[in-house]
């Protein structure tokens, strides 16, 4: 067997189908795209993400990035060191104001950065599990302050089936 005797097997290549060469043929006039329509006219081509006219999948969703949950309840934070450096037997969110380590109206959580040798009384809306270790195996005490509303979501402004 030599180079110019070699030929695909039987059957392996078809020829193209001639299509639009009259009407007399059977892939004449339309060309096997159908009568009317967009997929007849101009090869059938739409741009990716086209939807028809109707406004696009791309342009409808909102362009922010990210998600700002609004049940996310945001602590000041304050560590150990600041809590030793304070100098009282009892500490809550009203002194910590007074003594410019949170600002007003927000609510504390205590961190384990530091140590306490002290005892103190401690008063807050939330405490790590070490902070609240170091706190008792100095001789002090946590006591945890609710949250102005109950755990999780906050009360509702106003209801869509009740203002009628």
């Amino acid at each position: 067997m030599r180079v110019d005797e070699l030929a695909p097997s039987p059957g392996a290549n078809k020829s193209k189908k001639r299509v639009g060469r009259g009407v007399g043929g059977k892939g004449g006039k339309t060309a096997g795209a159908g009568t009317k329509g967009q997929q007849s006219r101009g090869r059938g081509k739409v741009a990716r993400g086209f939807e028809g006219g109707q406004t696009g999948l791309k342009m409808r969703v909102p362009k922010l990035k990210g998600f700002n949950n609004p049940f996310r309840v945001e602590y000041s934070p304050v560590n150990l060191d600041q809590l030793a450096s304070f100098g009282k037997a009892a500490v809550g969110p009203d002194e910590l104001v007074a003594a410019g380590f949170v600002r007003k109206g927000t609510f504390v959580k205590v961190l384990a950065r530091g140590e306490v040798t002290e005892a103190v009384q401690l008063t807050a809306h939330a405490v790590s599990k070490a902070a609240d270790a170091a706190i008792t195996a100095a001789g002090g005490s946590v006591s945890l302050l609710p949250l102005p509303f109950k755990q999780g979501r906050p009360p509702v402004k106003g209801n869509q089936f009740t203002n009628r």
